[in-house]
């Protein structure tokens, strides 16, 4: 009896235990299932394909540097593009995003249209060209889904009568660099200008910018003159060739427009009377430098040095700053969708960092990125524009470059002005 009782009781635990782990079992389905459920979104999205921009540079020759200085560096803009690639997969992993970056490079005399071409419809293009490629690909009938950020090409017409629709400017324009300049002059009281020009068209631009900007803001050129470097040897004979240069009315600085920067160092502390150089050279406007370290710049400046072993130049600022955008956009939205981050990119309430200590946004008129202008001395930031005083009803930075009542721009949709 005592054994038949034993031997029921041994048969009810082993009935029991084998409940007991049915329905273990059964609870730990449902926890994964609802971990499942919990993790297959971001899974989902994580394994979503990067959202590709590209980053085509048009290669373009330049002049010999003076003086032993290093030349533009060959990967400038596209470092910059590089480290924002890093940014945005920063960010967008913790949102399921990634980005992936494709560097093309076109050299001299080689057709930009076809190496556009075999992109294959891209969605998003930061370019480094010269204006009339950024035109001619902005127009062709290939790149109507593409939105261009230009971070190579300063002309103002661009911004101007020759704006497009989907090209945005993520580079100052000429007219913002000389407005700032032109802005720190007339707070010092340094109205009156003796400019020096180059030969170049670059170095007329600037020149005729300067102008505009002198006007705008009440400094008066006092004198023009032109300084064609070729055929002289200005490292022996800078002494004698910029005195009689910059001879002329009484002035309180003296502009020069050498963008090449083929004689602009040299006339420092070369001129005829004691006078602070400005312009291109000497005291310079531009968006960005070696010096610049506030508003946790030098975060920004110490990670590109450690990707590119050198000094975070404006084009490589700008190159930066293009990808970081799509970044931020994509990161707002929560989405790789290319058109949405399109469509937010180009509407007013969209507005990106960029360790200048304000939102930058871009301009509705003419696709111009608002952004303070650095006044750099090559050890110092000496001003930062907008400069004090100068004000503007919607905001101060659009003080700097072209209004919309200054902008023949229409391809934006403005009805006027």
């Amino acid at each position: 009896m005592e054994a038949g009782t034993a031997a029921m009781r041994a048969g009810g635990e082993r009935g029991d235990g084998a409940a007991g782990r049915a329905a273990a079992s059964a609870r730990l389905a449902m926890g994964l299932a609802l971990l499942a459920a919990l993790l297959l979104p971001g899974l989902a999205a994580a394994a979503e394909a990067p959202l590709a921009i590209h980053y085509l540079e048009r290669r373009v020759e330049r002049p010999t540097p003076l003086n032993n200085e290093d030349p533009v560096p060959d990967d400038e803009g596209g470092a910059g593009a590089e480290l924002g690639l890093r940014d945005a997969n920063a960010t967008g992993r913790f949102l399921g995003l990634s980005f992936a970056l494709t560097r093309t490079l076109v050299e001299p005399g080689e057709d930009l249209a076809l190496a556009f071409a075999r992109l294959g419809a891209p969605r998003f293009v930061a370019l480094n060209a010269p204006a009339e490629d950024v035109l001619a690909l902005a127009d062709l009938p290939e790149a109507k889904g593409t939105l261009f950020l230009n971070v190579g090409a300063p002309d103002t017409r661009l911004r101007d009568r020759d704006c497009r629709a989907r090209l945005l400017h993520v580079l100052p324009s000429r007219a913002m660099l000389t407005d700032a300049l032109a802005q720190a002059l007339v707070f010092k009281r340094w109205t009156r200008i003796l400019l020096v020009s180059g030969p170049r068209p670059a170095d007329l631009l600037f020149a005729e910018s300067l102008k505009a900007s002198a006007r705008k803001f009440g400094a008066r050129i006092v004198a023009e003159t032109r300084f064609d470097v070729r055929g002289a040897d200005i490292r022996d004979s800078a002494l004698r060739e910029f005195a009689l240069v910059t001879r002329g009315p009484e002035h309180d600085v003296v502009a020069v427009a050498d963008e090449a920067g083929e004689f602009g160092t040299n006339l420092v502390y070369n001129t005829a009377a004691p006078r602070p150089v400005v312009g291109t050279q000497g005291l310079s406007p531009a968006a960005w430098g070696r010096p610049v370290e506030a508003w946790a710049a030098a975060q920004l400046q110490g990670r590109f040095r450690k990707l590119a072993g050198r000094a975070m130049r404006p084009v490589d600022y700008a190159g930066w700053l293009a990808v970081h955008a799509v970044g931020t956009a994509a990161a707002q939205l929560k989405s790789l969708d290319p058109a949405a981050i399109q469509a937010l990119m180009l509407s007013p309430r969209f507005e990106v960092g960029g360790f200048k200590g304000r939102p930058l946004s871009f301009r509705p008129w003419n696709g111009q990125l608002r952004q303070p202008v650095f006044l750099l001395w090559p050890g110092a930031v000496v001003a930062t524009a907008p400069v004090e005083g100068f004000l503007h009803k919607r905001t101060e930075l659009d003080t700097l470059g072209l209004d919309e009542p200054e902008s023949a721009c229409r391809a934006f949709g403005r009805a006027g002005g």
